[in-house]
């Protein structure tokens, strides 16, 4: 994610060595990389016109404390106008009125309106317990509706049933008569996008809007999109009273220019961003933690709420209480622990939060190799009887050939699997031992699919 910013950024804060004080001159020549980059990462002129200005009136005369070199004062400076940008804070949802509280989805088609309903109604219900409804005014795009059926199963949510031969104002107002009379909290109305922004669609999703008289009216918006995103979201915001963003695909995007405009540009907050294909992939947008991400700084808070939401505590009591009775850590255990990781959106998830430094180990993996290295673990110890998962001294040469074939694998596979357990079975001793240090060196030989 935003990894080409990342990177310009990084070789830019390294030039600066040896200064007493940032001045114009000593940060002329930093600055004018720092535009070089926002404006390859396709971020809207305006916005890298204002920033650089602000960078430089806050940068200039600063001291450069002892403890710190001139290009980490600098990222202090990049830092905190990467995150006013951005706004400031995170903005989440207003559910404050009588229920249901009614969410209008607007978007052109393409940005993943129909999954990102999907996923806020799965964040809603889990998150805030709310009971939700969704409705498709979709009556253009071939099984649409039906996608918006299938998205709110897999989401634990309610679907209102809706037709093509139906009004979409008709369809509105029937959903929120029926989630007025079976109490739920809040309504997620899904509407037709197109392929651009034309004047029937603007005129209907008005329509829409002024017979709704929704708290919230979110346009979802594809951050691949780069600078058409942000034009696509201006026009929008002109038409309707937008009063937030979702921006999809995040994690695809490279280049940052959608995540680093858009705010800035129509004046509305980035509520959400869609990280993963996965109905959990939604994340609250926190600029903050998203201009620590963009410096390399990672984003560990993130990665924390990730391992609450993911994590069984009840398990990971268990856990620790049989480490530290001395009893071993067995290839159940080991299949326990890369479950937990992948609910945690898996570990290209996870290295994208953590500090740069950290999250080079994985560089080498290929996009989607993680899945399947974790597939073929999970496959591998699923071929094995109980016995040989509890005691893994017992898989000689007849039985690694035995549990190979009933996974599907080459034996070398087998022999990798174990060799990456031993690994993980000695951090576990020295984490019983409270070997926190050399616990974490050790850390790189444990998930799959890191060298």
């Amino acid at each position: 994610m935003l990894d080409n910013l990342t990177q310009r950024l990084g070789r830019v804060m390294k030039t600066l060595r040896g200064e007493a004080r940032l001045t114009e001159d000593n940060i002329a020549d930093a600055l004018r990389e720092v535009r070089l980059a926002l404006l390859e990462a396709d971020v809207a002129l305006p916005a890298v016109k204002e920033f650089i200005a602000a960078v430089k009136a806050q940068a200039v005369g600063e001291e450069v404390m002892g403890s710190l070199s001139p290009g980490q004062a600098l990222i202090g400076v990049v830092h905190r106008e990467l995150t006013k940008i951005m706004g400031e804070a995170h903005s989440g949802l207003n559910l404050a009125t009588q229920p249901p509280a009614i969410i209008l989805m607007a978007g052109l088609q393409g940005a993943g309106k129909t999954t990102t309903v999907g996923k806020l109604a799965k964040l809603l219900r889990d998150t805030q317990k709310k009971k939700v409804l969704v409705v498709s005014c979709d009556i253009y795009r071939p099984a649409a509706i039906e996608q918006l059926k299938t998205v709110a199963g897999q989401a634990g949510a309610e679907f209102f049933p809706s037709t093509p031969t139906e009004k979409p104002v008709d369809i509105a107002r029937n959903a929120v008569d029926w989630a007025k009379r079976h109490y739920f909290d809040v309504l997620l109305v899904d509407t037709a996008g197109r392929l651009a922004i034309d004047e029937p669609m603007m005129r209907e999703i008005a329509e829409l809007h002024a017979a709704l008289n929704p708290i919230e009216t979110l346009f979802v918006v594809d951050a691949m999109l780069g600078q058409d995103a942000v034009n696509t979201a201006k026009a929008f915001n002109v038409a309707l009273p937008l009063t937030g963003i979702i921006l999809t695909k995040l994690d695809g995007d490279s280049r940052g220019g959608a995540a680093l405009s858009v705010r800035h540009v129509t004046g509305r907050p980035i509520k959400y961003a869609g990280v993963g294909e996965k109905i959990s992939g939604l994340e609250p947008f926190h600029p903050e933690r998203m201009a620590s991400r963009i410096l390399g700084m990672g984003d560990v808070l993130s990665l924390i709420e990730d391992a609450k939401k993911g994590i069984d505590e009840q398990k990971a009591v268990e856990f620790a209480r049989k480490l530290k009775s001395g009893k071993s850590f067995d290839l159940n255990d080991f299949k326990e622990q890369i479950g937990q990781m992948r609910k945690m959106g898996g570990l290209s998830s996870m290295m994208d939060k953590l500090p740069a430094q950290f999250a080079q180990a994985a560089g080498q993996m290929q996009p989607g190799a993680e899945d399947k290295a974790v597939g073929r673990i999970e496959g591998i110890i699923n071929s094995m009887t109980p016995a040989e998962r509890a005691r893994p001294e017992l898989l000689k040469a007849s039985r690694k050939r035995r549990i190979a074939t009933g996974a599907g694998v080459q034996v070398q596979e087998v022999n990798r699997l174990l060799k990456q357990f031993e690994q993980t079975q000695k951090m576990m001793k020295q984490f019983a031992k409270g070997g926190m240090a050399k616990l974490m060196r050790g850390m790189k030989g444990m998930l799959p699919g890191m060298h």
